[in-house]
């Protein structure tokens, strides 16, 4: 899937909805700002979540920086590679560097999310 087809927030999370799964993570653009990412804090499976609220925190070399749900719901599945390796963040943030899948409670949510074209302008400064 390529950036074109994910959904973004203005807080730099990507959201790839894969039926009624968000899967969530940082776009490249956020994990550059961020530089080398140290320390991921992920909530577990099965907390709910709400959109827009924090769900997390990313620990980088400059700073730390909360997380926030793009819609409300589940926790699903964690990825617990990055933890362990949260490099994987900086060298794949589309890929292998996502964070969490939410069980999504409300799709409508989607609808306040930003398009590519309405992300894109904020990564230029």
């Amino acid at each position: 899937m390529s950036e074109q087809e994910l959904k973004y927030t203005k807080e730099h999370e990507w959201i790839r909805v894969e039926g009624d799964i968000a899967v969530i993570g940082i776009t490249d653009y956020a994990q550059g700002e961020l530089g080398d990412v140290v320390f991921v804090e992920l909530p577990e499976v099965g907390e709910q979540v709400k959109q827009m609220e924090s769900f997390g925190t990313i620990e980088a070399v400059k700073t730390v920086a909360d997380l926030y749900a793009p819609v409300s719901g589940e926790i699903a599945e964690k990825n617990d590679r990055i933890e362990s390796d949260p490099a994987v963040i900086n060298s794949d943030p589309y890929g292998d560097g996502w964070f969490v899948k939410i069980k999504m409670s409300d799709t409508g949510e989607l609808d306040k999310l930003l398009s590519y074209d309405d992300y894109k302008p904020l990564t230029e400064g």
